[in-house]
């Protein structure tokens, strides 16, 4: 049987230490890797910061997370909020070819495409009435090459 943690935080970045702290002790509990763990903690704290700085943008409200450990090895961290719409599929890709400049590349632009690149999978969804729900999943890498 699965293995399943809640925390409930309200949405300011005061409140990012103790959801790294969670994540961090679920992703031990799993058996992540420390490289695993520090990709967890790094999507998951870009992920609430963008909860806080965008979702809830002028108006309060709470952050809520679950840390699912399916199977030894592998971590689900569930982050839901009842701030604004989120559409991911709004949001740019950044430029990343050889000739990109810091210029180029939009303040903000980068966090979807690091929380992508960072964890093995990553879903958005929107339902009107309950609220944005991302879905990010770490599996342990095989440390024997």
């Amino acid at each position: 049987m699965a293995q399943e943690q809640h925390l409930t935080v309200p949405g300011r970045y005061e409140c990012l230490a103790q959801i790294s702290d969670f994540v961090i002790k679920a992703a031990r509990e799993a058996g992540l890797s420390d490289d695993d763990i520090f990709h967890v903690e790094m999507a998951v704290d870009e992920a609430c910061s963008n909860v806080i700085e965008h979702a809830y943008a002028r108006v309060q409200g709470n952050i809520e997370l679950a840390c699912t450990v399916p199977e030894p090895g592998r971590l689900t961290v569930t982050i839901h909020d009842q701030g604004r719409p989120f559409d991911p599929e709004a949001v740019p890709l950044p430029p990343m070819g050889e000739d990109a400049t810091l210029e180029m590349i939009q303040e903000g632009g980068l966090g979807l495409y690091f929380m992508r690149k960072l964890m093995d999978e990553v879903t958005f969804s929107f339902t009107p009435g309950d609220g944005n729900t991302l879905i990010m999943t770490k599996r342990r890498k095989n440390s024997q090459l």
